[in-house]
């Protein structure tokens, strides 16, 4: 495997993923600047999310069709191009739209990067490759709020796009150099009515978690935008049965790695989503922290989630896919759970040790599901099954914020006050549930399951001693 590519797809991933989130300490500095409300700017942060929601579903046919590469690279110019918008927007619609171009750049990233890597990295490496891109998606959401504090407390809000332009532009260029050219077969004519009514389903169903959970606007909206969306779903279904090359290829489903990756790692990652959202918000009201303060302690997360890199493929090695992802979903539903513990009398260093544990069992999480997803698709499948894992992934991290925000909202109104500390003890508990429940799919899994890709030992040796008998 040639090192230098996954480091180059993680650096743009890492920019793409520290963007998503290192905005939201930055919110009342730049609503400010724009004479709007921080609530009403929250706006551009669903713009981000619905352009992923719709673009995303159209990485794989674009990458076929233009060539992967090519792709990728347009992919960060497009990136960059926003990031500017974003810095000299002077407004709150320029703001939004510029968010929103920035999201197309973001939608043709993550998933053509995950392509490049598949197709570029042979089966044996795919695990060591794959952790290296499991690192900006878990750094990324630690790391930007107190970088984006720091930022707006001592220079001003418009670098945190700013230093986006230098790194995409050596990404831009040491990608050209360094990355494969990956011809693949030509795709059909592009599935329109397919990617209409996906752009409906994944960006009205994101907009309107976004709008219930963040309300920018009335509820109603939300409520309306989510059942919209839900019904072009279901018309999306009926379609991609009948149609011969769906956008959003259902059929993906039939392989039982699949199917586990895509089912487990989607209820697991509506704690990855939630955790971002509850534990700052905690550390602030409930313990009375800065922004800056609460930043540096959820940031200890990243170093477990880095340590992963170092290990992963001996430990898939050692236990295969399903050992690993049946203790690893469990592990993250307990520590989950554990945040509802934490209180301001208790030690710093013990929340920070706790953090760090779950970023590293987490990270451990995503780097098998993420290979599992491609273990044992055809090659020729490789762009639909990185279309769909990233839209499962967005409409995911979109839900866990959703389901965190409304907790508390259910919480603050039967209650009649403000939020307390209880309030988050009792969202943690009702995460963990829903992330204890991503085991159930792992459970049923074959215990061969992508041992191609991860080498399992213990498997190799009953095949050999099957051979003997």
């Amino acid at each position: 495997m040639n090192r230098i590519v996954p480091l180059i797809l993680a650096v743009a991933l890492f920019m793409e993923q520290m963007d998503s989130t290192v905005i939201a300490t930055s919110l009342p500095a730049i609503a400010h600047d724009l004479n709007v409300g921080p609530i009403t700017l929250k706006l551009a942060l669903t713009a981000y999310m619905v352009s992923l929601a719709i673009f995303i579903p159209l990485s794989g046919w674009m990458a076929d069709r233009f060539g992967a590469k090519r792709v990728f690279r347009l992919a960060i110019l497009v990136f960059i191009i926003g990031s500017i918008l974003c810095a000299v927007a002077d407004g709150l619609i320029f703001f939004v739209v510029a968010r929103f171009i920035q999201g197309m750049g973001g939608a043709m990233m993550t998933p053509v990067a995950r392509l490049v890597l598949v197709r570029s990295t042979s089966r044996s490496e795919l695990v060591s490759a794959m952790a290296m891109l499991t690192i900006p998606a878990l750094v990324g959401p630690l790391a930007g709020p107190p970088l984006g504090g720091f930022i707006t407390t001592y220079f001003t809000w418009h670098w945190i796009f700013l230093i986006n332009v230098p790194v995409g532009i050596l990404g831009y260029v040491l990608s050209g150099i360094y990355l494969p050219d990956i011809h693949s077969a030509p795709p059909g004519p592009l599935d329109l009515k397919g990617f209409v009514l996906g752009a409906i389903a994944a960006g009205g169903t994101m907009f309107g978690l976004s709008v219930i959970s963040l309300p920018a606007l009335p509820p109603a909206v939300g409520v309306v935008s989510t059942l919209s969306g839900l019904l072009a779903g279901w018309l999306y279904v009926r379609h991609a049965k009948r149609h011969p090359s769906p956008l959003l290829d259902l059929k993906l489903f039939g392989d039982s790695a699949f199917r586990a990756a895509a089912i487990g790692g989607t209820l697991f990652r509506i704690s990855i989503g939630a955790i971002p959202f509850l534990m700052p918000l905690m550390l602030q009201v409930g313990f009375g922290l800065s922004p800056f303060q609460s930043g540096m302690i959820t940031f200890t997360g990243a170093i477990g989630a880095i340590t992963t890199k170092f290990i992963a493929k001996r430990v898939l090695s050692l236990a295969g896919f399903r050992t690993t992802l049946i203790i690893a979903s469990l592990s993250g539903a307990v520590f989950t759970a554990v945040n509802a513990l934490f209180t301001p009398q208790t030690p710093v260093w013990i929340i920070s040790l706790i953090l760090l544990a779950a970023g590293f069992v987490r990270s451990f999480f995503f780097t098998g599901v993420n290979a599992l997803s491609f273990a044992d698709i055809a090659d020729s499948d490789a762009s639909k099954a990185t279309s769909m894992s990233a839209v499962l992934q967005q409409m995911s991290l979109a839900l866990g914020v959703a389901i965190a925000g409304t907790i508390l909202e259910i919480e603050t109104t039967i209650s009649g006050t403000q939020l307390s500390l209880e309030d988050f003890h009792l969202a943690f508990i009702i995460i963990s549930v829903l992330t204890l429940a991503a085991v159930v799919p792992f459970l049923t899994m074959a215990k061969s399951a992508g041992a191609s890709v991860s080498g399992h030992r213990l498997i190799q040796k009953n095949e050999e001693v099957t051979a003997v008998k």
